[in-house]
């Protein structure tokens, strides 16, 4: 196709670097904004929608956020600290899957709802931030690339709050390009002001305080403006952040007890991996996880030139290096405990802020990756980038929608259909049919891996038809519950009970006898008395 001359010669819009308008000429006038975005919602919200139906609450601690949101809902008030019924997570996630609830949805998906509503809204500051540093038609790549993210989709149609926290991160970034690349001081007040939100979901999204703040005192000649302006957004990013560390500090001694509960779990999860991967495997794997995430969650030639982008902005664009040293800065910090300090165990959703941040330099690394090269080769790259970045998702759904092992189960945590182990779903499904239809009530034994919260989650019994042996008030709850069922797991907490003994299909406790219901799956058994 031929481009007029008056279109190939158009300027740059404001702040798209000259390499970036000459490297892909516009053969017509950007579309309308509002047009765009209803086009591009939808391509987010098809993949979701498609996927949603047949989604499970799995992973990012879904489960656990939505008992507590129903907890808060019986009696609300002010969480003021982690002793307040949030425990090690955010208070604001909590609130909203509690609005959920509040409004007659199902437990088992309000908090699925918020997520899918959040990771679709995603596309408004993702286009915008991108729109306004590279361009429309950037914009329109990042988002697409978004769509078809297999990890976002799963984040999108589980309970956990990656997909609310992403939105907000993103909003916060928007709000300060806005106001660093238009010199609007109130935009960047407003962003100080989300910031507070997004720490109020995701404890990582507090490294972003400190950061931004740098970023504003390195990021203008005039030192004074610098200054002022890096005050000013410190001073409007902490109301949240202070009011939660007293609270924990009046609760628990500590301002920052929430970040030690789960760095005592990031502990435990470190001497599994060493024993797994051995001290220098272990380390060697953790150096490469944040790009090793990208590439095989966005797909390899998205984030290729997602990061290839990154590295051209870095060189020959100081004015938006900022964004770079965003998405950097925290993945070098996190590499840096998990592969030389060895305190900190990364896990997939840990990373999301990061890999999103790949996605609005996907086109200016196309352009930078192909400068020179024939409109047929470029349309074949572009083909071949849009065929993988759909693909990707769609066979890591098929490889780990069946399987339990191997490869399948490394593929889990980040494939777009979050599932249940079926084993596990067997015995929920029996709770909920046999037990909770009928009246009758439960003892659940501890999983070393927490798979009898989703069993409890799943089952639809109320707290006080189950007596759970992971809680203080167990034998408590089996005096007063008289449970008529009884779910055991080899080498669970029950085993180590001192009253209880099991002699072939027949099992004791509690000065009472239940006979093994055949046809589960070990390690799971199911007796009834």
């Amino acid at each position: 196709m031929t481009v007029p001359a008056e279109a190939a010669a158009e300027p740059a819009p404001q702040g798209v670097p000259a390499s970036r308008a000459v490297s892909l000429p516009r053969a017509s006038a950007e579309p309308r904004a509002s047009l765009v975005l209803v086009l591009l919602c939808a391509a987010v919200l098809v993949p979701r929608v498609i996927v949603f139906p047949f989604g499970e609450n799995f992973y990012g601690d879904a489960v656990v956020r939505t008992e507590l949101a129903s907890r808060w809902l019986e009696r609300p008030h002010w969480i003021a600290s982690m002793d307040d019924g949030a425990y090690q997570f955010g208070p604001l996630h909590l609130y909203a899957v509690a609005a959920a609830l509040a409004t007659g949805l199902v437990k088992e998906d309000a908090g699925r709802w918020v997520s899918l509503l959040f990771g679709v809204l995603t596309a408004f500051p993702l286009f915008a931030l991108t729109r306004r540093l590279f361009g429309w038609q950037a914009g329109v790549a990042a988002v697409l690339g978004l769509a078809v993210w297999g990890l976002h989709i799963q984040m999108s149609t589980t309970a956990g709050s990656e997909a609310l926290g992403l939105f907000l991160v993103l909003w916060v970034l928007d709000l300060f390009s806005k106001g660093v690349e238009e010199n609007r001081f109130g935009s960047l007040l407003g962003s100080a002001a989300v910031l507070n939100l997004a720490c109020a979901v995701r404890y990582d999204s507090w490294l972003l305080m400190p950061l931004l703040v740098v970023l504003l005192l390195v990021g203008d000649r005039d030192r004074i403006a610098a200054v002022t302006r890096a005050i000013a957004f410190a001073l409007v990013t902490l109301p949240f952040p202070l009011v939660w560390m007293q609270g924990n500090e009046r609760a628990r001694g500590n301002s920052f007890a929430p970040m030690l509960y789960i760095e005592s779990f990031h502990k435990a999860w470190i001497q599994d991996g060493v024993a797994r991967w051995t001290n220098a495997g272990y380390r060697a794997q953790n150096l490469v996880f944040w790009p090793a995430v990208a590439l095989l969650t966005l797909s390899p030639l998205l984030a290729y030139f997602g990061m290839r982008g990154m590295v051209h902005i870095f060189r020959t664009d100081k004015k938006h290096r900022w964004l770079v040293w965003t998405s950097l800065a925290p993945a070098a910090y996190f590499t840096f405990r998990s592969a030389v300090l060895l305190n900190f165990v990364p896990l997939a959703r840990f990373t999301v802020n990061q890999v999103a941040l790949v996605l609005p330099f996907v086109l200016p690394g196309f352009d930078a990756a192909l400068a020179g090269r024939s409109a047929r080769t470029r349309r074949g790259w572009a083909l071949a980038t849009a065929l993988l970045a759909v693909a990707t998702p769609l066979v890591m759904t098929a490889v780990t929608l069946h399987g339990q092992d191997g490869l399948a189960k490394s593929l889990r945590p980040v494939t777009p259909l979050s599932s249940n182990p079926p084993q596990v779903m067997q015995v929920a499904e029996y709770l909920r049919t046999d037990v909770l239809q009928n009246g009758g009530a439960a003892v659940l034994d501890s999983d070393p891996e927490y798979l009898d919260l989703q069993i409890a989650f799943f089952s639809g019994l109320p707290e006080e038809r189950l007596a759970r042996q992971r809680w203080e008030n167990f034998r408590e709850r089996v005096a007063s519950a008289k449970p008529d069922t009884l779910v055991r797991r080899e080498g669970g907490g029950l085993d180590r009970e001192a009253d209880l003994r099991v002699e072939g299909p027949t099992l004791f406790f509690a000065g009472q006898v239940f006979r093994e219901v055949p046809g589960f799956e070990r390690p799971w058994h199911v007796y009834r008395r």
